[in-house]
């Protein structure tokens, strides 16, 4: 694969997520697939527009930033962060009016200039804690320092303290 077609199919990421922080959901057919498949089963660039319209639904102000792009064949690695504030439902979540900084990666496959696959990974956790549907500390385990935790007591067993 060329040098250059790698850094075609890096231009249209970056494009693919200018698109998530302008809301421009025509751009999303020329850069994704009809053949495309979503993680629930949807297809092409109408597959793709809820993900679009139900973030910025949520978050109207939301704005993705690249931190890091490498392209390798047929496949681009991106490492990226948003901003926005909670203001309108997403999911089953109802706005909390919070603002939220949030993370991910993943690796889109291309073919002919346009996305045919994607693996993504995010920071739900954190997502979770910065709306207040999850408590801070949750998943982080002790804190370090601390002793640990002491073992239970054995059925049959006495312990005095």
């Amino acid at each position: 694969m060329s040098e250059q077609i790698r850094e075609q199919n890096k231009r249209n990421v970056e494009k693919l997520f200018e698109t998530f922080s302008n809301g421009d959901l025509a751009a999303l057919d020329q850069l994704v697939a009809p053949e495309y498949v979503g993680p629930q089963g949807e297809k092409g660039p109408a597959g793709f527009r809820p993900v679009v319209v139900g973030l910025r639904a949520a978050f109207p102000d939301i704005h993705y930033t690249v931190d890091e792009l490498v392209a390798e064949n047929d496949r681009v690695a991106v490492r990226w962060h948003w901003t926005g504030t909670h203001q309108g439902p997403f999911r089953a979540y109802p706005p909390t009016g919070k603002p939220v900084i949030n993370s991910g990666s993943g690796i889109f496959r291309f073919k002919d200039d346009k996305v045919v696959s994607a693996g993504l990974e995010t920071d739900r956790l954190g997502f979770l804690q910065q709306i207040g549907a999850v408590p801070e500390g949750v998943g982080l385990g002790p804190r370090a320092g601390s002793p640990p935790p002491r073992p239970s007591a054995e059925p049959g067993s006495s312990s005095t303290h």
